[in-house]
């Protein structure tokens, strides 16, 4: 089969930018972690609160993963946009060649 070909040649931008996903989750594992290393330094029965509730370990792991992993997730959030702006200035250039092939059919 005889074939055609066309090919284009242009110039592009090439950024790198951080990936927000990785550091989002990064941030928010980082948060977990903080919260267990807080609930295992500090013992949540051993007083009980203002209302006379005593809270186990599971509840006071809960409530500070709650606020440590949000707080992961905002802090991998801004080192994430800092890099961007850091980073993310430098562009290169670059050539790109793009080649068409088209297969016209035989007229046999």
């Amino acid at each position: 089969m005889p074939e055609q070909t066309s090919t284009t040649v242009t110039e592009g931008r090439v950024r790198r930018v951080p990936r927000y996903g990785v550091f989002l989750v990064l941030g928010g594992a980082l948060g977990v972690l903080i919260a267990a290393i807080l609930t295992l330094a500090f013992d949540g029965i051993a007083e009980p609160s203002e209302i006379g509730v005593t809270y186990s370990q599971s509840q006071v792991f809960g409530f500070l993963m709650l606020y440590c992993a949000a707080g992961g997730v905002m802090l991998g959030a801004i080192v994430a946009l800092i890099l961007d702006k850091t980073i993310g200035r430098r562009t290169h250039t670059v050539t790109v060649q793009t080649e068409k092939v088209i297969e016209t059919p035989d007229a046999a």
